[in-house]
Order: C-alpha cells, then structure tokens, then sequence
C-alpha cells in the first residue's frame, strides 16, 4: 500500500515537503491554514547549495524565469562608504559550485514550487485547514483539523511533517517548549522598481552596508525588474505590530542611519518614493538544534523554521528548508524501512548542519554589527584576505 504524510503549514517548507515526499513516492496532503496560498515577506537569497537541489528537481527553467543572478557581492562601510571586499558570483560560483548564486522574491520561489505541487498527481493541496493537535496509535499518526466553516475532522497517515512556521503548533506538542526568543534585531524591508530609481541608484549585485548596531542589504529581484532592501537594525518591536504605523518607519530609520555615508543615506530615502514604504519585523529565533531529537521524534518531524529558525547573516533561511525536503525526500524513498526510522534518518543527516548555519548566522550578525577594535579588525581582515574571507565553500559545497 502506498504511504501517505501529512504536512502542516504551505509555505515555502512545506511545499518543498510536499515535491520532496512526492518524488519519494508517497502520497502527500498537506494542509494550510490561511484561505489561500500566498508568501509574504521580500527578496531572498539562494545561494549554490540551494539551486542545485532546484536544479535537479528539475526547476532550472523556472527558476530562470523569476529569479535574478548577481555577479558580484560587494561588502562596504556603512560611514565612509569604502568598498571593504567582494566576491565574485555569476560564472565563478557556477565553477566553483556547480549552480549559480540566485536573488529571488519570496512570493516568486513559493509559486515556482506551488505550480509543481498543483500539477502533481500525489500532492493533495487543503486550504483552510488548521491542524490543532495530533496523536499516534498503532503504527499511525491523525491530527485533528478544523476547517474554515468551524467543523473539525481527523484525518489518517503514515507520518507527519511539521512545516507550519516560527511559532509552529506542531513543535509545541512535539517538544513542549517555550516561545521563540527576541534576537533584539529589527529588519525594516522595503522593495523598488528600479527602472522607477535614479541611475545611480540601480544595481545588479548584492551589495552589504557594514554599520555599527546596523546594516543594510540591497540586491535584485525578478530578472533585475525589482530592487530588495532589507536594513536591520538594534532595537526592541513596538508592543503591538498589527496596529503599528508603519508609515513611521521611515522616520525611524533614517534617524538610525544619520551617519551613514550619502549613497547609503540616498537609498534609504527613496523607499517612500518609488516603493510601497517600509515593513516592519522584529527577528526571532532558536536556539541552534541541540541533536537529532528536536527535528524528528517517532513518527513526527519537524522542517524549515518550525525546526531551527535562524538569523538572517548567512541568508540560508529558505535554502535550509529546501535542504530539509531533500532529505525527506531520500529518507522517505527508503520503502522498506518503517516511516519512524525514516524519519529518525532525516534528523540525523540534518541537525548538525541546521545547527552549524544558525550558530554562524548569530556569529555573522555580531561582526556584521561590529564597533571599536572589533570593526577595525574586520575592515583590515576583509581588506587582506577578500574573497577568501567572504566566501563560504563549507555552505555552498555541502
């Protein structure tokens, strides 16, 4: 008989769950919440190691499509606006790598892999579904749901994979824990047309602004079309985000950025006027995933950042999510093994790098924020060893 899993949550982890336990053969049905599929949020990165795994899920073309590809990364002063180092991207990453290093909306990558799961015969996609609880017995997990019209049902399978987000329900039953913790970081997002911007404002690479309690990340999105600007910031999130102003913002960071050098200050000031103003979201996280048993216990897993949520300063976020459904997908393709054991396989082959890329994405944001001898240090090192320093074959490779 042919297994079937379940999946909490549609967003970029889950969907990724959903292609991978397909291929795997297994009968998927997830359930979202929401009344409809949609990703909020901005650009992200997706760095080699990533578009590899899209590559060979056969979504070369459609990444292609929507995505940008940066030939160059270039890190700078926040103050003086000097180039402190770069690396090279494009058809050196593609060497180096085997894939290159791609800039992408978020709302892009979801529907990249939104149309594959909608055209595969295995996935069952289940709108307005909210998974309450779940429960094992007998070989078997069943989570109860309650649909949008108030009535609950439960439904049957084989395994249960909790993709449902930060603040994941199934995590909570899972491992008991406490809420997620406040990093004391606040990214203000904000995306641009470019043919909209002044010239001198346009850009085709990544591009880092290195500022004490700060720094700020512009890159391009959907074939170039769009400008990504992500500034983060230290500070604590107003006590209610869903009644906040954002119209504020601007106020707000154009104080914190006041000895920023005039091309950075002349981006930032832009955003109200060839954007739709800045967003709000305070950063949280995790702590780095201790072992195997926080990501898979009996026949439930957990996937993305319901598993290990993590900083943004190496940008794997998603790309780790994407990660995880590979190995699901390898793990479930083992169809003579019992589906705990296949899931006991994922967690293994996962924590150690899931933990390894939030402690270096927490060490990231100190450098990344650094003041006094530790700024100075990272300036002349970055000046001294450029590409060597910035980039990462451990991540990329692996």
């Amino acid at each position: 008989m042919q297994k079937q899993v379940l999946i909490a949550g549609g967003g970029i982890g889950g969907l990724a769950a959903a292609l991978g336990s397909a291929r795997a053969g297994w009968e998927v049905r997830l359930f979202e919440r929401a009344g409809e599929f949609t990703e909020v949020g901005a650009g992200v990165q997706i760095g080699p190691n990533v578009v590899r795994r899209l590559q060979a899920w056969g979504l070369h073309r459609a990444l292609q499509a929507v995505a940008a590809f940066p030939g160059r990364l270039c890190v700078r002063s926040a103050i003086s606006g000097a180039e402190l180092g770069a690396l090279r991207l494009g058809a050196t990453a593609i060497e180096r790598y085997g894939a290159a290093y791609a800039t992408i909306h978020r709302a892009d990558l979801h529907g990249m892999l939104l149309d594959v799961a909608r055209k595969s015969s295995l996935v069952h996609l289940n709108l307005n579904h909210r998974v309450e609880r779940y429960a094992e017995q007998d070989g078997a997990v069943s989570v109860l749901l309650t649909r949008g019209d108030g009535k609950s049902i439960e439904v049957e399978g084989d395994a249960l994979i909790g993709a449902d987000g930060l603040r994941s329900g199934i995590r909570a039953q899972l491992l008991g824990e406490a809420p997620t913790r406040a990093s004391g970081h606040l990214a203000y997002r904000a995306v641009l047309r470019q043919d909209a911007l002044p010239k001198k404002l346009r850009s085709s690479a990544v591009t880092v602004w290195l500022g004490p309690d700060l720094h700020v990340v512009q890159y391009p999105l959907r074939r170039g079309e769009l400008l990504n600007v992500v500034a983060i910031r230290h500070g604590q999130p107003p006590a209610d985000l869903d009644s906040w102003n954002h119209g504020a913002n601007a106020a707000e960071l154009e104080a914190a950025l006041a000895q920023a050098c005039t091309p950075l200050q002349d981006l930032i000031r832009a955003v109200p006027h060839y954007g739709h103003g800045w967003r709000l979201w305070p950063l949280l996280d995790r702590p780095p995933v201790a072992g195997p048993q926080e990501m898979a216990r009996g026949l439930v897993a957990l996937l993305g950042d319901a598993a290990h949520p993590m900083r943004p300063y190496l940008a794997q976020g998603a790309g780790m999510a994407i990660e995880d459904a590979v190995e699901l997908e390898q793990s479930l393709a083992l169809h003579d093994v019992e589906a705990q054991l296949c899931l006991r396989r994922y967690a293994l082959n996962r924590w150690q790098r899931n933990a390894r890329v939030q402690q270096r994405s927490q060490r990231n944001g100190e450098i990344f924020h650094a003041g006094g001898l530790l700024r100075w240090g990272r300036d002349m090192a970055m000046g001294a060893l450029g590409e060597r320093l910035l980039d990462q074959p451990w991540l990329y490779g692996g």
